[in-house]
């Protein structure tokens, strides 16, 4: 009865274990100066607690961003943010990866303030090879103006997934073979940022931002990056050919059934535009979004 026992225990182990398997590791909290570092109007970042915590600011004068140190090629990327709180309107709040070639890649969360009362809307993109028009919209489950809430990116020669918190809510599979490019070898930084875009972010331009607010503050920690540095032409070969990180490996080549649902509840719930749906946009369904399972 024991050994009986024993195995019981091992194969339900197991199966958690194959539940899970495509969840990315869990973030580790580093302070801002780990692999961060301002990259414009750096007056305007506010740094507490010994550098766990940062603050962006935005007030009439001007917005602010920072960067990653280094460059990465493949790996998992996140951070913890609470947004601008009150009336947003015209705020946009970034946290982005992107190449810096002419014909780049870019992975997006844009953050679009709204009136107080009404949810922010949170939209992402994937650009490849300087192509973007990738847009989903979502609105969150939760209010991101009152706590912390993990932001990120896995991203591996298979897929990108973008996660809010542990929920799925984009996949873009690697579709080089049906002719959609795929970023595979142009390394990319990490950035975000806090401006004024009232002139698109809400309900077009409509809506302009309301500087009595101001100024507006986005509240950032746990900068957790786990990604493979590239930054010579050699370095970008050993990423892209190694095939040992954990990203790499058979678990995350896609998402798992509870992952799936996951999206799926996203997309029937929370998403207000899809370009993937967008026929008067799209007459032709884009090549990448059946292979996404992402409609």
């Amino acid at each position: 009865m024991a050994m009986k026992g024993v195995l019981v225990a091992f194969v339900m182990i197991n199966l958690s274990i194959l539940a899970n398997c495509g969840a990315p590791r869990k973030a580790i909290d580093v302070p801002f100066w780990n692999n961060y570092e301002p990259s414009w109007s750096s007056h305007h970042i506010k740094y507490l607690n010994g550098g766990t915590t940062a603050e962006l600011l935005l007030d009439k004068s001007s917005g602010t961003g920072f960067q990653s140190k280094r460059s990465y090629l493949f790996g998992h990327f996140s951070m913890k943010m609470k947004l601008v709180g009150g009336d947003s309107a015209g705020v946009v709040t970034a946290f982005y990866l992107s190449s810096t070639n002419a014909e780049h890649d870019e992975i997006d969360f844009e953050f679009l303030g709204n009136r107080t009362g009404q949810p922010y809307i949170l939209q992402t993109n994937v650009f490849t090879g300087g192509k973007g028009d990738r847009e989903q919209r979502i609105y969150l489950w939760f209010d991101p103006t009152k706590d912390f809430h993990s932001y990120s990116v896995l991203w591996n020669t298979f897929q990108i997934v973008i996660f809010v918190d542990d929920v799925p809510i984009r996949v873009f599979k690697n579709s080089k073979d049906i002719g959609v490019k795929f970023p595979f070898n142009q390394p990319m930084k990490i950035y975000s940022s806090l401006w004024n875009a009232d002139d698109w972010a809400t309900r077009g331009g409509l809506e302009k931002t309301d500087w009595s607010g101001a100024p507006f503050t986005a509240s950032y920690t746990s900068f957790h990056i786990d990604g493979c540095e590239a930054v010579t032409p050699q370095e970008v070969q050993v990423c892209n050919t190694n095939g040992m990180k954990w990203w790499d490996q058979k678990a995350f080549q896609d998402l798992d059934g509870p992952q799936y649902r996951k999206l799926q509840w996203v997309r029937q719930k929370f998403t207000i535009y899809n370009y993937c749906t967008d026929r008067k946009r799209y007459p032709t369904l884009p090549l990448e979004c059946t292979r996404d399972r992402d409609l």
